[in-house]
């Protein structure tokens, strides 16, 4: 078993899907209104997948640091409610200062950065804000889904729609117990033959569930079983596997397939094998060396790359429009400048709110939560490093 602290696998998938994310989003908001021939390039390969691989991942890592506390081991329903309580206390901590922090970014650049009117109007931002502070984002942008404006921090549906999951799925887990991983089941079959309105979209779980079922099967023998470790054999070409998977992604989300009923449940299910590959820490996904360095780095940080780079888009045509730049005749040497100078300033931003804002706040939280348990006696809740990097109570492994 791997006693990392954190697994470098699902980092690199972090980092693909962040990447895919922000790569989707520069056509129409870096590059406005778009490059025709990205816009051609993009008719039959999407990168908006990112999001639901990021959903895989999310359900996964909850799912693996938090259900084994839970499940494994039979407390009290005072202990339990003390062990979700902290739960929600970390990640609190960890997710919205820096959430907040650029909301209000965004508020200030529409005030005084906007003469280009690229953040849009300061009504629509100041809603958006709100519904970004209340975590209820996704349901403003399926209202607004084309019927007006939403504001400059859209990307904020998806991280509302994961803090209702980590609102709901320890509630739902004191209530079901061992019959969580049914309803998990249920959750995604039951969107298999659902017609995906724009509220429906907002409101997808299907990755999420696969994540959460993910990681209540680790401690099964037949995951262990299923460890697919002919992959190594193949050395440095080990890389073809989750290419291969990447690039089905990619076409399941281009325009060509909009009508097929069931691709999102099938980018679910492919975002869930790529977590599935990553889940052991075996080097699946990519051998070490350099690259895979770079991908651990990018994705420790994917969470503020998430937020900051679309106001770091906004921002680069506000500088254009000042600098007298006409859109309609961008070269393709200026769209790659332009794209270099927005990667670039993105990674240095993301690096220091990673610094200076995420990980002196996260150990905030964790202690906050540690003085929670111990002032309430809740013990046991030193979690040990389990077999993928995430935290794994000592009874949780035992019982596995």
């Amino acid at each position: 078993m791997n006693s990392k602290q954190y697994n470098t696998d699902i980092q690199c998938l972090r980092a693909v899907a962040v990447l895919c994310v922000a790569f989707h989003h520069m056509q129409g908001n870096l590059f406005h209104p778009g490059l025709v021939p990205l816009q051609r390039f993009l008719q039959h390969a999407g990168y908006w997948f990112g999001v639901d691989l990021f959903f895989a991942i999310s359900g996964y890592v909850i799912g693996r640091s938090l259900l084994p506390q839970m499940i494994a081991q039979r407390r009290s329903a005072r202990d339990l409610l003390n062990v979700v309580t902290a739960f929600w206390i970390r990640r609190a901590w960890r997710l919205l200062p820096s959430a907040w922090l650029w909301l209000a970014v965004i508020l200030g650049a529409v005030i005084f950065a906007n003469q280009s009117g690229a953040f849009g109007s300061l009504h629509a931002n100041v809603m958006a804000s709100l519904a970004g502070l209340f975590n209820v984002a996704n349901f403003r942008f399926a209202d607004a889904f084309f019927r007006y404006e939403y504001g400059a921090s859209f990307i904020y549906w998806s991280l509302s729609l994961e803090e209702q999951f980590y609102l709901l799925l320890p509630l739902l887990v004191l209530c079901l117990r061992r019959r969580i991983d049914v309803f998990m089941i249920a959750l995604f079959v039951i969107q298999l033959f659902l017609y995906r309105t724009p509220l429906l979209m907002s409101l997808r779980t299907d990755a999420l569930a696969l994540g959460v079922l993910l990681s209540m099967a680790e401690s099964s023998s037949a995951y262990a079983k299923a460890n697919p470790r002919f992959l190594l054999r193949l050395g440095p070409m080990r890389w073809i596997a989750p290419v291969l998977l990447l690039a089905l992604l990619s076409v399941l989300a281009s325009p060509e397939l909009q009508a097929w009923r069931w691709r999102i449940s099938a980018i679910a299910v492919v975002s869930a094998l790529l977590v599935w590959l990553a889940s052991y820490d075996s080097g699946y996904l990519l051998a070490n060396g350099h690259l895979k360095q770079m991908l651990t780095w990018i994705g420790s940080r994917s969470y503020a790359i998430y937020i900051i780079h679309i106001p770091v888009y906004f921002l680069l045509r506000e500088a254009e429009f000042r600098l007298g730049f006409v859109a309609s005749t961008m070269s393709p040497l200026h769209a790659v400048m332009l794209a270099a100078i927005a990667v670039t300033l993105t990674l240095w931003l993301c690096d220091l709110n990673y610094r200076l804002v995420e990980q002196p706040l996260r150990r905030r939280g964790q202690s906050i939560a540690d003085r929670y348990l111990n002032r309430r006696g809740t013990i046991g809740q030193k979690p040990a490093s389990g077999p993928s990097g995430f935290m794994l109570p000592d009874a949780a492994k035992s019982a596995s």
